[in-house]
């Protein structure tokens, strides 16, 4: 299953090379030229690469190959290397409400402020966003610290204090994770 893409774009001989080859590589081939320029910029946020020879302004994910002849060898090694980097990065960034969170960094972001994040901080997060309902205490207890239900301790209520201070302090957001009589939620 090929679900990754490669654009090559106006440069007619390195698509023919490629495309006689296509059944070996592991993503789908396509090309466009200079006078489809217009219909490139409209997939500026495409979730692909684009080999080209010469910089396309405001698209992403872009190779240049400037030196020709390049090896074949050399270029699906590069090719793979880019799309590993590709999928990488877009498994790394999650929504959730208004922010984004990246996995990588530990990061979360909204328009201009970002806010480095402990990774049980980031874990109590995507977990209350995948629930459906409140989360209780204990729940998150066992499922997130990986302690037992019935051991007595805080620990979950005081990472989501510090957690809802930092997000206050940095984002100005108090309703980020709620605490309600059925537990912790994120809106």
């Amino acid at each position: 299953m090929k679900n990754q893409s490669l654009i090559i774009y106006d440069n007619d001989t390195l698509y023919d090379i490629l495309n006689e080859i296509s059944e070996e590589l592991n993503f789908t081939l396509s090309k466009f030229l200079k006078k489809d320029f217009e219909k490139l910029k409209l997939k500026k946020n495409f979730n692909c690469l684009l080999l080209t020879s010469k910089e396309v302004p405001e698209i992403r994910n872009q190779i240049l190959i400037k030196k020709f002849p390049i090896s074949i060898f050399k270029l699906a090694e590069r090719l793979n290397i880019e799309f590993l980097q590709l999928k990488f990065n877009e498994q790394s960034d999650i929504k959730i409400g208004n922010y984004i969170f990246n996995l990588n960094s530990r990061e979360m972001r909204n328009k201009n402020y970002n806010l480095k994040l402990t990774e049980k901080e980031i874990s109590s997060i995507i977990y209350l966003s995948k629930a459906k309902k409140p989360v209780k205490v204990n729940e998150l207890q066992s499922n997130v610290w990986g302690y037992h239900a019935d051991l007595e301790t805080h620990t979950v209520e005081t990472h989501i204090y510090r957690l809802r201070k930092k997000i206050l302090t940095t984002f100005k957001d108090n309703n980020f994770i709620q605490s309600t009589i059925d537990g912790y939620q994120v809106k």
